[in-house]
C-alpha cells in the first residue's frame, strides 16, 4: 500500500486517506459524468469501488497515472473478469488483484475510436489544400483515416440524416454522428500522408494488439466492436506511419517530414489527459509556436484550462474541440455528437 512507499505515523496515514478519498471522488466522478447513460456496467463497477476502502486501497497503491477506471476496468477484463453486477466483478478483483496489476503496469488506455472521425470532419473540411495529418497518441491509428470512412449525420431537431461517402465510394465502416444544421460538413478533404506517434503504437494487424483495443471498448458496445474491426481491418491494408515516443519529442520531426505542399494538420483526442500538467502545458505551448500547422485538440474539460476557461455552456460529459487553442464544439467522448459553440 501507499504506506510501503515510506510513509508512516500520522502524516502517512493523512497522505493514505486524501489520496483514497480522492480516488473515491474520482471513480464517482466518471460514473455520473462518463458512464451514466451510457454503460450501466461501467456506472455500476465504478460507483460500487467508490464505497469500498478495499478495492480503494488496493488501487490507491498504483502510480497515479494507472488509477484510471477505463484501464484497471479494461485489465480486468483482459484477463477474464466477470462482466456481471458490482458484488461478483468485486470478488474477482480482489481474488485476481495479483494478476491484474502486471496488466495495468503494461499497458495503457489507447481507446482508438474510429467514429472521432465525425467530429473532426467538420474542422477538417473546412481546412484549404491536401491535408498531412500528425495523430499524437495514435494507438494503432484508426483515426487517421477521416477520408476512408461513409458519414451519416444526423440534423438536430430534424429527422433529416446527411450521408457522405469517400471518392471510392461507401466505405465498410460508416460513423453516425448528431450535429447542429449549421455544422454539417459538405465534403471530404483529401489526405495525402498520414504519421502518428504513441508510447506504445499498435499494429493492428496482430490480433493480441486488437485484443487490447477491443477490450478498452465498454461491455454493452456492441457497434463500437464491429466497427473496431471494420475499421482495423481497412488500416492494415494500408498502414500509417507510426513512431514510438513521447508526443513532445517526435511531433515537431513528423510535422519536418509532411510533404512541403499539404496542409499540415497535428490532431489529438482524449490524450493529453494522462500527461502531467506540466508536459500538457509543454504540449500547447509547443503547438501555439508552429504557426504553419493546424492544431486540433479533443480533450475534457479541464485538461487545457486556457481552452476550458472559455467555454461558458454545459459541458455534460462531453470533450472540448478546439481549433489553434480555440474552443469550437462541443463534442460526444467517442464521437456521437458534435455541439458547435457561439463565438464569445
Amino acid at each position: 500500500m501507499l504506506a510501503s512507499a515510506g510513509l508512516s505515523g500520522k502524516r502517512g496515514d493523512a497522505i493514505v486517506a486524501n489520496v483514497t478519498q480522492s480516488l473515491a471522488e474520482g471513480y464517482r466522478r466518471f460514473a455520473k459524468l462518463e458512464a451514466a447513460g451510457v454503460s450501466e456496467i461501467y456506472f455500476d463497477w465504478a460507483i460500487g469501488i467508490s464505497e469500498d476502502p478495499v478495492v480503494l486501497g488496493l488501487i490507491a497503491a498504483l502510480p497515479g497515472i494507472k488509477r484510471q477506471p477505463n484501464l484497471v476496468f479494461a485489465a480486468a477484463r483482459f484477463i477474464g473478469a466477470p462482466v456481471r453486477g458490482y458484488a461478483e466483478f468485486r470478488d474477482w478483483l480482489v481474488s485476481h488483484w495479483t494478476a491484474v496489476v502486471p496488466v495495468i503496469m503494461a499497458r495503457s488506455t489507447q481507446t482508438n475510436e474510429a467514429a472521432r472521425c465525425a467530429v473532426l470532419l467538420p474542422l477538417l473540411a473546412e481546412l484549404d489544400g491536401p491535408l498531412a495529418l500528425i495523430e499524437a497518441g495514435a494507438a494503432g491509428g484508426l483515426v487517421l483515416y477521416p477520408d476512408r470512412y461513409s458519414y451519416r449525420y444526423t440534423v438536430d431537431g430534424t429527422t433529416d440524416a446527411v450521408r457522405l461517402d469517400p471518392a471510392t465510394g461507401p466505405s465498410p465502416v460508416e460513423l453516425p454522428c448528431r450535429i447542429d444544421p449549421a455544422s454539417v460538413p459538405s465534403r471530404i478533404p483529401e489526405v495525402v500522408w498520414r504519421a502518428g506517434v504513441d508510447l506504445n503504437p499498435i499494429d493492428v494487424s496482430r490480433p493480441d494488439q486488437l485484443a487490447w483495443l477491443e477490450t478498452l471498448i465498454w461491455p454493452e458496445h456492441t457497434e463500437r466492436r464491429h466497427r473496431l474491426h471494420a475499421a482495423a481491418g481497412l488500416v492494415a491494408d494500408d498502414p500509417p506511419l507510426l513512431v514510438a515516443g513521447d508526443i513532445v519529442d517526435r511531433v515537431p520531426a513528423l510535422v519536418e517530414q509532411a510533404p512541403a505542399e499539404a496542409h499540415v494538420v497535428v490532431f489529438h483526442s482524449a490524450v493529453l489527459v494522462y500527461l502531467a500538467e506540466e508536459r500538457r502545458a509543454e504540449f500547447a505551448e509547443l503547438m501555439q509556436s508552429m504557426h504553419n500547422v493546424t492544431w486540433i485538440s479533443n480533450e475534457g474539460a479541464g485538461v487545457l484550462p486556457f481552452i476550458s476557461e472559455q467555454v461558458s455552456a454545459e459541458i455534460r460529459g462531453r470533450t472540448i474541440l478546439a481549433r489553434d487553442g480555440r474552443p469550437v464544439a462541443l463534442v460526444g467522448p467517442h464521437g456521437q455528437s458534435f455541439e458547435r459553440l457561439q463565438p464569445r
